[in-house]
């Protein structure tokens, strides 16, 4: 097995680049969306949090590749990203005033007690699907290897999922990258609406769900055989690459099997038998009691050694964003040359904080990580 090897940070311009699709999600807090009134709106994107977290919270060197739509809702997003101090680097629309095409909506409440969050999407006639190979010149924004632009490249299987050209173009920066020495990740981030709309197959309906399912693994198992570092939970690892393992779904409510990390550690022989390339494999472990109280953990495996975080009780402002704060956390730690238990817990630290704040996006400090990484507690700081 081959050493996950991080190039240095003197001489590039970015410590990471992320390529997926950017978003506005719209919500009504605790309000159900049948009788909401007002929204709040956030700038989002499964692959852009990663980005806009390590920025605002890290201060590190951070770049999104994105579609974008000259009108007024792409000028709320870039205004937002410009402000996170991500560098974009956009494939331009124009739209038509009527049909688009569009930047992306993510309907998302935020639940109360024994109600739980509710979301769903409108991505129609959505720019970002219509990313191909060609758009891009990497070989300018990623460098060589003679001379690299960017220590780090991330996608994810949101991004992936959106149509058939968009995991051609997650493959084609993937080589890109490792032609210019990056480290390459991929949060699978398996949705089954997503996949299921991509293929043309209804969810709801069993053969659909299997046709989608079968379509995502084929597409995420092409895309992982270039990766280095793979985040995904056990149902990512499942159903977006068909790695056996227990039944998720059937497990679901026993709080031995959702924070059991020996179950996620077997799952990771299977994962680095088929794939060899994989340095690293990261998941967050979370049981929900109610939608405002989860118990939350993580799982590093990293160059054959297993690591894990403790368990915390979390109460939750916002849940959504806790992932990609956990990968960000992560990420940042590695490539600072921290020992992976450090960065596996200022990963875990990241991802608790961020949901108590509101957006998908972190808005705490890297002391305040720091100090709940070493154990801190939530005393008043005077």
């Amino acid at each position: 097995m081959s050493l996950l090897n991080i190039p240095s940070p003197e001489g590039v311009k970015h410590d990471l680049l992320a390529l997926g699709a950017l978003v506005t999600r719209l919500n009504p807090g605790v309000i159900p969306f049948a009788e909401a009134d007002h929204f709040t709106l956030h700038v989002s994107g499964g692959e852009y949090n990663v980005a806009a977290n390590l920025s605002s919270c890290f201060g590190m060197r951070s770049a999104i590749v994105s579609a974008m739509v000259d009108y007024p809702i792409g000028k709320r997003i870039e205004n937002a990203v410009r402000r996170a101090g991500v560098v974009p680097y956009y494939r331009r629309f124009v739209h038509d005033g009527v049909r688009g095409p569009n930047m992306a909506i993510v309907w998302s409440d935020a639940g109360q007690g024994v109600r739980p969050p509710v979301v769903f999407y409108n991505r129609s006639n959505e720019a970002a699907d219509r990313l191909k190979p060609g758009d891009f010149d990497w070989q300018k924004i990623l460098g060589s290897g003679e001379q690299p632009n960017v220590r780090w490249f991330h996608s994810g299987g949101i991004f992936s999922a959106l149509s058939p050209t968009t995991p051609e173009l997650v493959i084609e920066a993937m080589q890109a990258a490792k032609a210019a020495g990056a480290v390459v990740s991929f949060d699978l981030n398996y949705r089954a609406k997503l996949w299921a709309a991509a293929s043309g197959a209804n969810a709801a309906e069993d053969s659909g769900s299997a046709q989608a399912g079968e379509r995502a693994s084929k597409i995420l198992r092409k895309i992982v055989s270039y990766v280095d570092v793979l985040v995904g939970n056990e149902e990512d690892l499942q159903k977006g690459l068909g790695i056996r393992g227990p039944e998720v779904e059937k497990a679901a409510g026993s709080r031995k099997r959702e924070m059991d990390a020996s179950a996620f550690f077997n799952m990771i022989k299977n994962v680095v038998g088929d794939f060899p390339n994989i340095k690293a494999v990261a998941t967050t472990l979370r049981e929900v009691h109610s939608t405002n109280r989860h118990s939350w953990s993580a799982l590093l495996w990293h160059e054959g050694r297993e690591y894990s975080a403790p368990v915390c009780e979390l109460d939750i402002y916002d849940r959504v964003g806790g992932g990609d704060g956990f990968a960000a956390g992560l990420f940042y730690g590695l490539m600072k040359n921290k020992s992976p238990e450090e960065a596996l817990r200022l990963g875990w630290a990241h991802g608790a904080m961020l949901t108590t704040t509101p957006g998908d996006t972190s808005m705490v400090s890297l002391d305040q990580v720091e100090a709940f990484s070493a154990g801190g507690s939530a005393r008043i700081q005077r």
